[in-house]
């Protein structure tokens, strides 16, 4: 491992005292103590996030619920305003890792996870996400768990979050600090790039942006489910996943939002099966339609074309489950 400084931060205003584009921030470390023991990852610094004042879930006065960076997958699942207002994201975050790594990681962190495509972690192999230029050794390699949505000829990689698809299909939105402190909101939709001719940049963040917080808007009438199709039945990336939230009214969707996860670089909010839904009555019919509608653009790339048709019919299946189901979530 690369020799670094390690420093311990009690206050946010202790950032700006760092050059941002050097440091990187630590809290469960469940990621990027990995990458650097690979030497994938090289910070000069690291700061030591973790004794923030930054582990509570509080009510916001509109409906919503605001999250700390620091409040561990395992306390944002199992907190009973979760379960009962956002299931989607309960049991996205408790399809993922195990519940020794959800005790650790972190809100933020789950965020910011790198992908965990094969060779961004052989470093003996090219990778363009790890080394800009070298090439993509993916596209003509081992791709099974690969994109088939918004990649580029310099990236194929996915994201590998379950939360982030529960928290785009929830129209979620961050809290960012700068080192200067100044703060800004963004939607986590709009959190992650996909990889065009820059595959290195996973974020939109700045050097040095903390992100303090996430905020669940007020929730808005429909059924919430979350399916994760993956090799294992447990502690496995998702080959497909899919967030639906969907309302229907005397035969017709209200309302809909749908998120994939394991399809891109980044979660992908599916409009255009959202437009393809809207005012339509909640058929097999029109679920196909819908998925195709999305899909019409999906490219594998030799060992991943079967996630075309899997991400298809799991759409169908989760609309379909959605559309039948018996729970609903409170307004």
């Amino acid at each position: 491992m690369k020799p670094f400084e390690y420093r311990r931060i009690h206050t946010v205003e202790e950032i700006g005292h760092d050059d941002p584009g050097q440091a990187r921030f630590l809290a469960g470390g469940t990621n990027l103590i990995d990458l650097m023991k690979h030497e994938i990852e090289v910070p000069d610094r690291l700061l030591d996030i973790s004794r923030l004042k930054l582990a509570t879930l509080k009510d916001c006065e509109n409906g919503g619920l605001r999250v700390d960076t620091l409040v561990t997958n395992t306390a944002l699942a199992s907190d009973p305003r979760v379960r009962k207002t956002w299931p989607l994201l309960s049991a996205a975050l408790l399809s993922g890792a195990t519940a020794q790594l959800r005790n650790r990681a972190t809100t933020g962190g789950n965020l910011l996870q790198r992908t965990r495509c094969y060779y961004f972690y052989d470093t003996a192999r090219p990778c363009n996400k790890r080394n800009p230029g070298e090439g993509c050794s993916a596209r003509e390699g081992q791709n099974r768990i690969h994109a088939i949505l918004g990649a580029s000829d310099q990236c194929i990689a996915t994201h590998p979050s379950d939360m982030a698809v529960a928290l785009v299909a929830l129209e979620a939105t961050l809290t960012l600090r700068a080192a200067d402190g100044r703060e800004r909101e963004l939607p986590v939709e709009e959190l992650h790039r996909l990889p065009g001719d820059h595959p290195e940049q996973d974020t939109v963040l700045e050097p040095g942006e903390l992100i303090v917080a996430v905020t669940l808007p007020a929730p808005q009438p429909g059924r919430q489910i979350y399916r994760k199709v993956r090799d294992r039945s447990s502690y496995a990336f998702a080959l497909i996943s899919v967030g639906v939230i969907l309302q229907v009214v005397e035969g017709r969707v209200e309302s809909v939002r749908i998120a994939f996860g394991g399809v891109a670089h980044k979660p992908w909010r599916a409009r255009k099966a959202e437009a393809a839904l809207l005012n339509k009555a909640p058929t097999e019919a029109n679920f196909r339609l819908a998925a195709e509608a999305e899909l019409v653009d999906a490219r594998g790339y030799g060992h991943n074309d079967f996630k075309i048709p899997l991400a298809r019919r799991t759409l169908i299946a989760t609309l379909r489950d959605a559309a039948h189901s018996e729970e609903e979530v409170p307004t």
